[in-house]
């Protein structure tokens, strides 16, 4: 079995009083594009700190590519890590910056680096402290993908992005990920966009580790039925309710099942209308408060 890019076991954070992560065990699989998905204060950008050696667990143990990356020299060289507020020194501009980022990445590419500054259009003199928030995450989004680094982590990469320069983000990194397979680990509110994109899944909430599993398989592991509250209710039992949503006499579950041939039967007999739940359908189901969470199970 291939040994996985990132290992973590029973890590948790602690800030103060504060549980950033609460005792994660998961696996994030080298050489795929892993979305890591939670609500805003899931404790996402925290794990990314702590995968990327910025942060150390207050208890546990992580490892990238089979290394505790804290501190050390090589491993962290092998990884690139795009935070949402990306810090330069104060009068950097994009000349100095792309001059600088190279020796800190052997697989650096200017090939790449110059297709994204084009296509983002981006101003070469400008201060970098003086870049509009989409600017300053396109000069992130350029740093993370022409380093080529074995493992590179986006926080929130397209904010102030609009619909055009998120498209072209997304196609060069397929792209440029098709012709340079790496590990990509990405975290996103916009769940519907870069769905398509998704080879893994991680999902958290409140530092706690949700689910984890190939996207394939989280894509098909759930139904939304929705229809009259009696016929939708009469077709629960038996089956995790992750969500409810009622509004007069008309209710929509989430149920944490396949659609199989018995259930979509069965659904179709009581009116029932049954959709396939999508990544983010299973990231609100999962992030609602714990008491909406209790359903049965056969």
């Amino acid at each position: 079995m291939t040994q996985p890019a990132v290992r973590l076991s029973g890590v948790s954070r602690r800030f103060r009083r504060t549980r950033a992560l609460d005792d994660l065990t998961l696996d994030i699989p080298a050489g795929a594009i892993t979305g890591l998905l939670g609500r805003n204060g899931a404790g996402k950008t925290t794990l990314m700190s702590i995968i990327a050696g910025h942060d150390r667990p207050s208890t546990g143990s992580v490892e990238v590519f089979g290394i505790d990356p804290f501190e050390d020299a090589p491993t962290m060289s092998s990884i690139s890590f795009v935070r949402d507020n990306q810090r330069y020194p104060d009068e950097f501009t994009l000349r100095q910056v792309l001059e600088v980022a190279p020796l800190f990445h052997a697989g650096w590419s200017a090939d790449i680096a110059e297709h994204l500054v084009h296509g983002f259009r981006l101003p070469r003199k400008t201060a970098i402290k003086k870049l509009s928030r989409g600017q300053a995450s396109s000069l992130g989004i350029v740093l993370g993908l022409a380093s080529r680094a074995p493992l590179t982590i986006f926080d929130e990469p397209y904010l102030g992005l609009d619909a055009t320069a998120r498209r072209f983000f997304y196609d060069t990194l397929m792209q440029d990920y098709l012709d340079h397979p790496r590990t990509i680990l990405v975290s996103t509110h916009l769940i519907d966009e870069m769905e398509p994109l998704l080879e893994h899944v991680v999902i958290v909430d409140e530092g706690r580790l949700v689910r984890t599993a190939a996207a394939d398989d989280l894509r098909g592991s759930a139904v939304t039925a929705s229809g009259l509250t009696s016929a939708v209710e009469a077709l629960t039992p038996g089956h995790r309710v992750l969500q409810r949503r009622t509004i007069g006499g008309l209710t929509s579950v989430v149920l944490e099942t396949p659609a199989d041939e018995e259930l979509r039967a069965e659904a179709g007999r009581s009116g029932v209308q049954l959709t396939p739940a999508t990544l983010q359908d299973l990231v609100a189901a999962y992030g609602v408060e714990s008491e909406s969470l209790e359903g049965t199970r056969a």
